[in-house]
């Protein structure tokens, strides 16, 4: 039987690899072809869910939340400005990758099914991030702190919860922040020498989706170069 899998913000970088990884002929994968910022629309997500459910034969087995922004939002900007930019990340990063979470448990319960989620954080999660990404630094660690939450309370009817933690990986998002002030800077952090390549992040992603053990629920994986550890 063919596993049934969600990808969010599937078009490009990681969620692009990690829907290459997927497909294979055993496993169909729907992706999001729309750009992440169609999230920070509260409506959106119960629409994908729903739209994807019905393209699969109203069948979901895994969902992956990458869709996700990293906008600057200077401590120094206007009042509503700086809360404008930080509830538009809460909402992209964490409050819309919440709902599908919970559009996932509910209906895994109604079917009396297994799923699995596999939640795309950050290392920003653990150690924060610079001085303009307070609220990207905050979304991320509000996704794991949701994965574990999920681990614990549904492990017992087969619902499985892991997040992956990446470092700077070689996307957009990593040459926008060589483009900055400090980008220069990016690899001296970095005990590894290099950035993560998106496949790498991709096979985590794949093997949590599919592989992974059970007794791992709750995992936190992280892919950083060793550029944080704990």
């Amino acid at each position: 039987m063919q596993t049934h899998i969600l990808i969010t913000g599937a078009s490009r970088g990681i969620g692009a690899a990690i829907a290459t990884a997927l497909t294979t002929d055993a496993t169909r994968t729907v992706a999001l072809a729309s750009a992440d910022g169609d999230l920070a629309d509260p409506a959106t997500p119960a629409r994908l869910w729903n739209k994807c459910l019905a393209g699969l034969d109203g069948r979901i087995d895994v969902l992956i939340n990458n869709a996700g922004i990293f906008e600057a939002n200077p401590i120094d900007a206007a009042d509503a400005e700086w809360l404008a930019s930080w509830n538009r990340t809460l909402q992209v990063n964490l409050t819309a990758s919440a709902s599908l979470c919970r559009h996932a448990v509910l209906h895994w319960q109604d079917h009396k099914t297994v799923g699995r989620i596999v939640n795309i954080a950050s290392r920003a999660a653990h150690r924060g991030d610079s001085p303009a990404h307070w609220h990207y630094a905050a979304s991320k660690a509000g996704m794991v702190a949701m994965t574990k939450t999920i681990a614990r309370a549904y492990a017992a009817e087969g619902i499985l919860a892991f997040a992956i933690c990446p470092g700077f990986t070689a996307t957009g998002m990593a040459d926008d922040y060589r483009a900055s002030q400090d980008g220069d800077k990016l690899l001296d952090d970095i005990p590894l020498g290099r950035v993560a390549m998106p496949g790498e992040v991709a096979e985590m992603a794949r093997w949590c989706a599919l592989d992974a053990p059970a007794s791992m629920t709750g995992a936190v994986l992280d892919v950083n170069g060793a550029s944080y550890v704990r």
